[in-house]
C-alpha cells in the first residue's frame, strides 16, 4: 500500500534514477496523438489500387520507362486521361 508522506505531497524522485531510453525502447513505443493511436509505415489508401497483368508493346513499355522512376504511375495517368475522352 501507498502510504503518503507526513507533508501530503508525492516523495521527490531523481530523475538521473530512471532507466536510459534505448532505441528499442523507442522502437516499440506507442505513438500518440492526443487519444489517437498513430500508425507506422505507410497510411492505407481508401482508393486501392489492384494488381493486375498488362500485355504491353514493347515499344510503348520502353517509350514510359525511358522517363525514369514513376513510369508505371505515368501509364496509370495515360490510361485515366483516355477514359475522359
Amino acid at each position: 500500500m501507498n502510504a503518503k508522506n507526513k507533508s501530503g505531497k508525492p516523495e521527490w524522485v531523481d530523475p538521473d534514477d530512471a532507466p536510459e531510453l534505448t532505441d528499442a525502447f523507442f522502437e516499440a513505443a506507442t505513438v500518440r496523438n492526443g487519444e489517437t493511436v498513430v500508425r507506422r509505415g505507410r497510411p492505407t489508401n481508401p482508393h486501392r489500387k489492384q494488381q493486375v497483368t498488362l500485355r504491353l508493346d514493347a515499344d510503348v513499355l520502353d517509350a514510359f520507362k525511358r522517363q525514369g522512376a514513376g513510369w508505371q504511375t505515368r501509364i496509370n495517368e495515360a490510361l485515366k486521361a483516355s477514359l475522359s475522352h
